[in-house]
């Protein structure tokens, strides 16, 4: 599908609203109940983001025959441009795309869009890769329970448990491909060199994923240290410890232990 996309226009300033536009054929899904669905699995997210705002109008969601994709430049009416290839009634697949896609567009959209590095060589892209995977079981595992009493249809709520099987399989797959979780570091020793030449690996950023997943639900508040992912000088050989002191510098104080947490996830306890 052509979009018409511009580069360094003002932005429109859109706030803390949701706003979606959405085109295309998503088969058997009627488009206002795909908005619903996405609404629902960006709120899961955005809820825990008070302090963070859009400059731009909202989003535009289209079909995507690729894979599911948010683009670096805003549209014509300045929105955010995402891309997803779920189709028909599969709401879960929805909303699985779209809070990965969601999470790419807080690093690198929301409050003063011009400031995130999005384009050249970035050498630790893997680990957003990894943690809009694993916004993706969160908003699922979150929307399970809020349509147990708040579904966006009345009629929807018995949906909520087909929410939280599909982020279990989700889960339970990546648990069979690498099922010794005190390996993990070892691994990640191992496969880190891989991850930087290759950002989008699945299954490894799947098994990361999971590493780092019960720290957003223990603490939520943590999602909007994502939107200072992107901030900061940085190189083509910025190192993954390098990265996380940048990202530390760039946040707000509040959520610096929160991004502390996270690396230590990638270091030997006292490490």
């Amino acid at each position: 599908m052509p979009l018409c996309i511009v580069k360094g226009e003002e932005p429109g300033g859109a706030g803390r609203a949701l706003d979606f536009k959405i085109s295309g054929d998503f088969g058997t899904a009627p488009l206002a109940d795909v908005r619903a669905v996405i609404h629902s699995a960006a709120s899961e997210i955005w809820k825990h983001c008070p302090d963070t705002r859009w400059q731009t109008r909202g989003f535009f969601i289209f079909w995507n025959e690729g894979s599911p994709i948010t683009l670096f430049d805003h549209t014509a009416d300045q929105r955010v441009a995402i891309g997803l290839n779920s189709r028909d009634t599969f709401w879960a697949q929805h909303a699985y795309q779209f809070a990965h896609e969601f999470l790419h567009a807080l690093a690198g959209h929301s409050n003063d869009w011009r400031k995130p590095r999005l384009r050249g060589r970035k050498p630790n892209h893997w680990l957003e890769e990894a943690l809009c995977e694993a916004a993706s079981l969160f908003a699922l595992r979150s929307m399970a329970k809020s349509w147990e009493t708040e579904a966006p249809y009345p009629n929807w709520k018995s949906f909520a448990g087909a929410l939280h099987r599909y982020a279990d399989e989700r889960m339970e797959a990546t648990r069979k491909e690498f099922p010794d979780d005190a390996d993990f570091l070892r691994w990640f020793l191992a496969e880190e060199a891989s991850l930087r030449e290759n950002a989008t690996q699945r299954e490894k950023n799947n098994r990361i994923a999971l590493r780092l997943l019960p720290l957003f639900e223990k603490e939520p508040r943590g999602w909007e240290a994502m939107t200072f992912f992107n901030l900061g000088e940085r190189g083509p050989d910025t190192t993954l410890a390098g990265h996380f002191r940048i990202w530390q510098r760039e946040s707000p104080e509040s959520l610096r232990p929160f991004v502390a947490m996270l690396a230590a996830r990638f270091k030997e306890e006292g490490g």
